[in-house]
């Protein structure tokens, strides 16, 4: 687009509220192409301001908490945000960000591409009526920010997403889960960076391995739809989890003792937490009790799917905040 419109085409005192799902990607075998969203949420207001960005954050990340974040343009809801008004050629406004977050952090739930996900919605809110920003596009700047988008698109979209990038960009395909789907997520005090993770791996994989994870993503696909009952065989994987092992060997033996046990655990997202994908409510209980007995500080979290994926309505300007 030629030439930016003027920050005065978003009218001052619009305010927008946006709530987006935690997610976990990978799903064992569907590394970097699988994603569902999980029923935890953070939740912003934004309102259009005369200049400047000031944020205040209550809960995870909050000021003076374990890795409380920026409050100023450095956020990353703040910086994703910007991001849209700059592709679509749209001067911002100043902007004050009101943020509830309850997504922990470093744990392999979607943080940053919640966070991503939030500032695109927001982005897309204040814009209505001015630029037309498509769920096509949301997806588009959400991915250019995350570098890749088995995160953003079940953030953005609910449920379970494929999710892949082609010649046009990032596309997803959303899906329906089981009904006898049930979702235990594991997490752990500690934390790990995603980058670290993603370090661990190798260029090249054999083979066979290769072969190997394509039969079982093709079945996930097939287990979380149609066939839980799959689930323990379909989470199989050969492509990343044992190259991350030694930098979370607690996140390890979890997930060693509860597949011994019947249980379809795997790494979520980067870890370190251990999602469970049980066939039946009684086998997430059963599943829960194991978490519950280890050694180590894990805490159990019994969570269903988001369906909804993330949402942005307009806040009329004389409402309370």
């Amino acid at each position: 687009m030629t030439g930016r419109l003027s920050a005065s085409t978003v009218p001052l005192g619009r305010r927008v509220h946006v709530r987006v799902p935690a997610t976990s990607a990978n799903l064992g075998p569907g590394f970097d192409t699988l994603g569902l969203a999980l029923n935890v949420h953070d939740e912003l207001e934004v309102v259009a301001t005369e200049s400047g960005v000031r944020i205040d954050v209550s809960g995870v990340g909050a000021p003076g908490t374990e890795h409380s974040v920026p409050t100023d343009e450095t956020n990353l809801v703040a910086r994703a945000l910007l991001h849209v008004f700059d592709r679509v050629g749209v001067e911002p406004p100043g902007i004050e960000i009101t943020a509830t977050n309850s997504i922990p952090h470093g744990r392999g739930m979607g943080s940053s591409g919640a966070a991503i996900v939030e500032g695109v919605l927001a982005a897309k809110g204040l814009l209505e009526g001015i630029v037309d920003v498509t769920d096509a596009d949301v997806l588009r700047y959400a991915t250019e920010l995350e570098g890749h988008p088995d995160n953003v698109a079940p953030a953005i979209f609910g449920g379970l997403t494929i999710a892949w990038v082609d010649e046009t960009g990032p596309r997803h395909k959303q899906l329906a889960v089981h009904r006898g789907v049930s979702l235990l997520v594991a997490v752990p005090e500690a934390t790990m960076s995603t980058s670290l993770a993603r370090s661990l791996q190798p260029t090249e994989v054999p083979h066979a391995d290769a072969v190997f994870n394509l039969s079982r993503s093709a079945l996930l696909v097939a287990a979380l739809t149609q066939s839980p009952e799959l689930l323990l065989d379909a989470t199989e994987d050969r492509l990343h989890q044992t190259y991350r092992a030694s930098a979370m060997p607690e996140t390890s033996a979890l997930i060693g003792e509860l597949r011994a046990a019947g249980h379809a655990a795997v790494v979520s997202g980067a870890g370190p937490s251990v999602l469970v994908l049980a066939s039946d409510p009684a086998a997430r209980l059963e599943a829960a009790k194991i978490v519950e007995h280890r050694p180590e500080a894990w805490n159990a979290r019994l969570l269903a799917v988001d369906i909804r994926g993330g949402t942005v309505d307009r806040v009329p300007s004389n409402a309370a905040v």
